[in-house]
Parts: structure tokens; sequence; C-alpha cells
């Protein structure tokens, strides 16, 4: 059953008035510099050549090869690392025969006759039980072999998960950290009219809903394991809980603190580094302010104690520190203490309207929504100097910042096309891409990591 339109929009009204002053902000006349609208970027820092991949399977159980490798290439262009050079551009055979055995790459001058400065070859292996994956990649400038790996997934789940672990692992060979093709977004969506929450790869294909209630379903976390789902619903007694659901809908949706009562109305929860505490954003006939509570329900205990509103928990990787946002010097800002609600500072002093914060995995930054000239654009903090800078400035406004796990690229909710979609870039302002084309608004995505 759908919620009345009337209740939705007041419930949400008064949701957002507590928890997101964005939504209702007037422009400012904070000086700050002027736009740039970022478009997708088109420089790539390796060119590579990728072989279609030899099947050695039976013709009964045969691969899908030309599949594989349109996973994979989707997986390491989503990176933006590489430029997958095109099949027609080969002196080369297009696909991989047998893999190459010794170290030296002995036809490494026809790849890089193309400008190719990593070549890749593999094959695949399928059974009734299992598919079997290995490739090797190879320096063109040194014709030597870099990274060499095999890999099995059991029978009955998607190739694309594999094709996109081996591209994240060609990632991590070039640049020290994992990519994140293999990794899932979660979010807030009403295209089926009312808010539900959704899941999808990084890449945006395989949307599927977590939620499915008919009520009004916000602010999605991620557990530690990845598993599963934090959110906030008024599915019980028509009021706010946290709800912790699995992101493949196989265990029924759980109702985490019950023993808080009616009373106090539960919003924001998220999980800290550990995945055994959590910090909530508790409303009870009053302002917000920010609590932290044991999975289990025990060991409630409060953190902000003042007339002011405290929203918008995120934790330092270190579980040391939670930034959040407060309006106790008269506009949001954010501000940063410790964990038990110690030591409290300021951290936003540009602008007289900072909201959402996003602590990166390495500790580094802190991306949030600053409001410039009426609109929102996304700006990233240095968590040590201080300084501020924009990352992303568009006519219309970019909300919702949530980091990838290798602090490489943020994930934001943009209406630059009317309605809200969800949009990913590199954190050097390349690489924009649209990840959501479905129908209603796409909102507060949040991050989670390689998938189990």
């Amino acid at each position: 059953m759908k919620p009345d339109p009337r209740k939705l929009g007041a419930a949400l009204l008064g949701l957002c008035l507590v928890l997101d002053w964005s939504v209702f902000a007037r422009p400012t006349a904070a000086e700050a510099p002027p736009a740039i609208i970022v478009t997708s970027g088109s420089a790539r820092t390796y060119r590579l050549a990728l072989q279609e991949f030899a099947d050695r399977s039976a013709p009964s159980d045969a691969a899908d090869a030309k599949g594989f490798r349109s996973q994979l290439l989707t997986g390491l262009e989503f990176s933006g690392l590489f430029d997958v050079i095109e099949w027609t551009a080969f002196l080369g055979d297009e696909a991989t025969s047998e893999l190459t055995r010794a170290e030296l790459l002995e036809d490494c001058d026809s790849w890089r006759q193309i400008g190719a400065d990593a070549f890749v070859e593999g094959r695949l292996e399928r059974s009734d039980q299992s598919l079997t994956a290995q490739f090797q990649l190879w320096d063109t400038a040194s014709c030597r072999k870099r990274l060499s790996k095999r890999y099995r997934q059991l029978a009955g789940r998607d190739d694309a998960i594999l094709a996109r672990r081996m591209a994240d692992d060609i990632v991590e060979n070039f640049t020290g950290v994992p990519g994140v093709s293999d990794t899932e977004i979660v979010f807030v969506s009403t295209r089926t009219d009312n808010p539900e929450i959704y899941v999808m790869n990084a890449t945006g294909e395989s949307v599927r809903s977590v939620t499915s209630n008919g009520s009004i379903n916000l602010f999605p976390s991620w557990t530690l394991d990845g598993i599963g789902v934090v959110y906030t619903s008024y599915r019980h007694l028509n009021r706010p809980y946290l709800f912790l659901a699995s992101r493949s809908r196989q265990k029924p949706a759980k109702l985490l603190f019950p023993s808080l009562g009616s009373e106090r109305h539960q919003y924001r929860g998220v999980f800290d580094p550990s995945g055994r505490k959590m910090a909530i954003v508790v409303s009870a006939q009053g302002p917000a302010e920010i609590y932290t509570i044991n999975e289990d329900g025990s060991d409630l205990r409060r953190l902000t104690n003042n007339r002011s509103i405290d929203v918008s928990p995120a934790w330092s990787p270190d579980g040391e520190q939670i930034a959040f946002v407060s309006d106790r010097s008269g506009s949001p800002q954010i501000y940063v203490m410790g964990a038990d609600g110690s030591q409290v500072r300021r951290l936003t002093f540009d602008g007289s309207y900072n909201t959402a914060p996003a602590w990166s995995p390495d500790g580094a930054w802190i991306a949030y929504e600053a409001r410039v000239k009426g609109q929102f654009d996304i700006w990233l903090l240095d968590v040590e100097g201080g300084q501020a800078i924009p990352l992303i400035s568009h006519p219309a406004s970019d909300e919702g910042p949530s980091w990838a796990p290798n602090s490489r690229k943020i994930v934001f909710s943009s209406r630059r096309r009317g309605r809200a979609d969800l949009y990913v870039v590199d954190i050097n302002g390349d690489n924009l891409r649209r990840l959501t084309r479905g129908l209603g608004d796409n909102t507060s995505p949040a991050w989670g990591k390689a998938r189990p």
C-alpha cells in the first residue's frame, strides 16, 4: 500500500527540516571562485591492448569470451586510467591462442608500434561447478610480465563479478590501490513513486531493490561486511525507525533498536570502522542530537547536548573522530569531535552553509556540500591543513557526496538534467559519469566495499 501523498509530503518536509537544511536553502552572498562546469574527462594515463581470452571449456560449457572481455573492459575504463586500444589497430591477434610462457614477450614490438603501454592476454574455462579465468599483464616497454593471476568462481554467479575483480587487480598493479568496479552503491530512488532503497554496481549496472514496503525509506548506509544495509523507514507505526536489511533481500528487514521506544525518532545511522558500534541521530521532543549505540541496542551514549541541531555523523577511518553538521554558530557548518563527544571544533569557515560531510577512507579529505550563490557544490576539505577547495561546480546543485573505497572517486546526486541522478567523478574533477538513468529521483548514495 502506497503512502498518502499528503502524508508523504508532510513527513518528508518535517524530516528535511530536521536533517537537511539544504533542501530549503536561501541564496547566500558568500564569495566563491568562479563556477567551473566539469565535463567528462578524456585524458588517460595508459594505453592498453586487451585481447579476447581463449576459451578452454568443453563445447557444452563454452564460456562467453566476448561478454567477459566487455565486462573487463568496462571495469578498466571505469577506473579512468586506461585508454583501451580498438581491435582494428592490432598488428597481432585479436584473441589469445595460448598464454605466453616466457618471461619476455616476444612480440612486444608489435604492441609498442600501436602505442600500447601494456598488453593483457588470458584464458577461460567453464565447467558444471565453476568458471576459471587466468590473465597475464605485460609491460611493452620492457617486454616483461607485470602481473599474472588465476581466479575461480563457483557456477551460478555472474561472470561480470570475476571480470570486474580482475579489472580492479590490474588497476592496483598500476596505482598501488585496488580499483572499485567490483564494488556497489546503495541509494534512494522514487522510481516507484515513494522513496525505496536500491543497490547497483558502482558502474551503474544491475540495479535491484533492497526495500519495497511502500513506505518512506531514507538515508542508507552499509554494514562493515558489505552484506547489510542500514536505513531509516516509516514502515513501523508511521514513525522513523532504523532498520537493517540484507542487500540481496535473502532475510527480512530487522528493526534495529525497538528498545529506544516510539518517542525517540531515529534517523540516520552509520557503523564505525569496527562494525560493532553505530553513530545515530535521535530526536526526542527537541532538536536532533548524535548518539552512539552498540548494534545490539546496548550502551546508548549521547555525544551532543545543546539547543542546536546536530546531524549527519561521519566516522573517521580510525574510528577516533566523528564529523557532523551543527547550526550552533547560526548556520549549518561542519564540526568534528572525538568518538566520545569530546574536543569539539569547527572545520568549515568559508561560506555560510556547509553540510553532508563524508570522510575519505584514507583519512586525508572530507567531502561536503557547500552552498555557493544559491546552489550546492561538492567541496573537499583538507583535514590536516584545513584548506577547502571546490571539486564540482555546476549551475545545478550537486549533493550528497560519498567516497569510493580507494579514495580516488566520489559519487554524488545532481539535478543537472532536471531530476536527480547519481554521478561519479575522480577526485581531480575528471572522468565524470552519469550512473542512473531510470525514472524518479535518485539521491543519498553510499559507496560500499568490494562485494563479498
